[in-house]
């Protein structure tokens, strides 16, 4: 969620500005860039509608590059050889801890004259390349934040930096500042916790003769337990997938992300995909963590309250033409899809989920709660059961007959169910409640739901009738 969420902000800057969304992969580290964690990238942005205009680029395929970048730092003076040992290294790790100081390489490899590191790479002596950072005692790297603002670091608090590894391989801190030269980049927004390294950045790009690009650093997303949301600590729970899987609608989503750092003009919350982006600016990115409420282990509570009242929204509210693919892609997944409901029974198929959609969170309610409505195959809520039909042993005779006067009408609607109801309550002298409450469970499984004329009108009349027939065995059981 936090990689999309920075997509999300970079994609709607660029679209603001008619701008180019360039996707990279960064992928040097082959450890945690497999196949499977690139395709869950490009699946999770394809489905949340975040198109990007050219890539994806690989890191990796530029790796020649990026060791070119560093031969021409070491050729300019910008970058040295290191030939430290870890055990020296490690030695000099003990001598900070003793003084209680952090640690910092003391660049001693920065002295050393040509004939030596010569000498060194006839014998093959491993080495790393190091950044060389400017020691003047005035030294101040200067950048301007788009949400932090004026930001200075004295070059004396910088250590010369790592670039290239023994192996060769560079670190991205020197992909990075490279493809985003070859990337034509002007804005780099990124999450705050980049922001210790971006003085590092801006020392190579000027050490590469290029103007750096305008940053803006995030706020980060942290857990109801100040912790930094990862795939790692929070599991599938915290990926686009798992959204998608439990029925959110993209751009509810989106739109919840949104607003998880940034804050909306005149205090709106819910935008459209043009309003957002007329909306966003860099300048409303909040400099407070954000924080996203969630559980791990709480089945009530399985995401962020807020982003489940976000999705019901968007549930209710949007345009039935634009909720129906995704109700039919829900119902497909469950086997309950019919080829009429895009035919014959179109007009009935969205007049049902009008109905039944203003008490549901998720599209897996289409299929869980509302399945009453598309199968005869569906669970019954035993508390509604007890509640409405163990109530009274007489509705196992009063529902059958009900049914045989709902089969006579020649009018099948909801005023006219209604007026069978009422009638039917006055004749046996009952409050006509036990028998609505019943009918409502007896037809949908639940003691919940839409009105019940309105509900029984959709069902269908030769449905209502078997069901209430069938009635009679809960009643009894």
């Amino acid at each position: 969620m936090g990689g999309a969420r920075t997509a999300l902000y970079n994609w709607l800057w660029a679209r603001k500005n008619d701008g180019v969304f360039i996707l990279r992969i960064e992928d040097t580290d082959a450890e945690r860039s497999t196949t499977e964690s690139v395709q869950e990238i490009l699946d999770g942005l394809h489905w949340l509608g975040l198109n990007w205009d050219e890539g994806p680029y690989f890191q990796s395929h530029n790796l020649k590059k990026h060791s070119e970048a560093a031969s021409g730092l070491l050729a300019t003076g910008n970058a040295y050889r290191c030939f430290c040992s870890k055990e020296d290294l490690e030695a000099q790790r003990n001598d900070a801890e003793k003084q209680k100081v952090a640690f910092m390489y003391d660049g001693r490899c920065r002295k050393l004259d040509q004939d030596e590191i010569e000498n060194r790479l006839r014998n093959n002596d491993s080495f790393v390349v190091r950044f060389k950072v400017p020691r003047d005692s005035d030294s101040t790297i200067v950048f301007d934040d788009a949400v932090y603002g004026r930001m200075e670091k004295r070059a004396a608090d910088i250590e010369d930096f790592v670039i290239l590894r023994s192996d060769g391989s560079p670190l991205y801190i020197l992909s990075n500042a490279v493809d985003d030269t070859l990337d034509r980049i002007s804005h780099v927004i990124r999450g705050a916790d980049g922001l210790a390294n971006t003085p590092k950045q801006v020392l190579i790009y000027e050490a590469l003769g290029v103007v750096p690009p305008i940053f803006a650093h995030m706020p980060l997303t942290l857990d109801n337990k100040k912790a930094k949301l990862s795939k790692r600590v929070h599991g599938e729970s915290v990926t686009i997938a798992y959204y998608k899987n439990r029925g959110f609608l993209p751009w509810a989503l989106c739109n919840f992300m949104a607003l998880l750092g940034w804050s909306g003009p005149d205090g709106q919350e819910f935008f459209s995909r043009d309003e957002l982006i007329k909306a966003f600016d860099l300048s409303r990115i909040n400099r407070a963590n954000s924080i996203f409420n969630y559980t791990p282990g709480d089945s009530k509570n399985w995401t962020d309250p807020k982003a489940i009242h976000f999705n019901s929204t968007y549930l209710r509210t949007m345009p039935i033409e634009e909720l129906f693919p995704y109700v039919k892609e829900e119902l497909v997944a469950k086997e309950l899809w019919n080829e009429s409901y895009e035919t014959g029974q179109k007009q009935w198929f969205q007049k049902t989920i009008d109905l039944i959609r203003s008490r549901f969170l998720t599209l897996e309610d289409f299929s869980s709660r509302g399945r009453a409505y598309f199968s005869d195959d569906f669970e019954f809520d035993e508390k509604a059961v007890k509640k409405n039909l163990k109530c009274d042993d007489r509705l196992a005779f009063f529902l059958p007959e009900l049914a045989d006067e709902i089969e006579q009408l020649e009018d099948y609607n909801s005023s006219a169910l209604e007026e069978v109801f009422r009638s039917f309550a006055d004749k046996k002298e009952i409050k006509a409640g036990l028998i609505i409450n019943a009918a409502r469970t007896a037809v949908s499984g639940s003691s919940v739901g839409p009105g019940l004329f309105e509900l029984l009108d959709i069902v269908g009349k030769t449905r209502v009738v078997n069901r209430l027939r069938s009635a009679k065995g809960l009643v009894n059981k």
